[in-house]
């Protein structure tokens, strides 16, 4: 395999200035002239540097003291000729004027109408938290008018009849409780009967105590011990019921 290799040249030992590539123009618009003119055209004053060129207020047109509040009508000389006499507040001491009958002078009946009159009471609000607005209480619901009603209080009739229903109810269960009690009623053992029993109970651990003496005193079988054993138990048994009986006084036998 042979490699390509550079000729040797004596001109390729000199160093060689890079040359740089030439850029080309610019591209500029042909519309670029219209397009400028325009813009500057339609440019609006409130877009340009610095504050709107506008037309200076005259010093004479300044602005007056009270000049914009409202302005009432001219009073007419009529009005001003009717004035109403000056009202001083009463004392303490002083009474109402009372019995002034009068059919055109309207200002003396204001006057005794507005000194004889009640104050006005305000108009009873609500308000919906600490600094929040106010409403009127009567159109909240929160007034109790369900109590000026003229059957408030009372007990609606379907509740009467569902309480005697339910007593009815608890009266039949109650009857029929206490008559399958008395059909499950337990008997009472009268004296005489407690006596007799107890005096069998004895009378059976008498006899089973004789047998017990009645052993032998070695007992070296195993039927023996087993018939020792027996006794034993019975007698305990006895000596148990025995104590139960004499222990309560009214016994009680449930009926099978």
């Amino acid at each position: 395999m042979t490699t390509q290799c550079a000729q040797e040249s004596i001109y390729n030992l000199l160093p060689r200035l890079e040359e740089k590539p030439v850029k080309p123009p610019r591209y500029i618009s042909t519309f670029r002239p219209s397009v400028k003119h325009e813009a500057e055209k339609n440019k609006a004053q409130w877009k340009t540097m610095g504050p709107a060129k506008v037309a200076v207020p005259s010093p004479k047109n300044f602005l007056q003291k009270h000049s914009k509040e409202p302005k009432l009508p001219a009073r007419k000389k009529e009005q001003d000729s009717k004035k109403l006499p000056a009202l001083s507040v009463p004392r303490r001491t002083d009474h109402p004027v009372m019995g002034i009958q009068s059919k055109k002078n309207f200002i003396n009946k204001n006057a005794v109408a507005a000194i004889t009159g009640l104050p006005k009471k305000p108009q009873p609000i609500y308000v919906d938290r600490r600094q929040g607005d106010k409403y009127l209480l009567e159109t909240s619901g929160l007034v109790p008018k369900y109590i000026k009603k003229k059957d408030y209080g009372v007990t609606p009739k379907y509740v009467t009849r569902r309480n005697e229903e339910m007593k009815r109810a608890q009266k039949e269960y109650e009857a029929s409780i206490l008559e399958h009690l008395k059909k499950r009623a337990m008997k009472r053992l009268s004296d005489e009967e407690r006596r007799s029993l107890l005096q069998g109970l004895k009378k059976n651990w008498e006899e089973v105590y004789r047998e017990f003496q009645g052993l032998s005193v070695e007992i070296d079988t195993i039927p023996k011990k087993i018939y020792k054993e027996k006794l034993e138990s019975q007698m305990k048994q006895l000596e148990h019921d025995i104590e139960v009986i004499e222990k309560h006084k009214v016994i009680y036998i449930a009926n099978e």
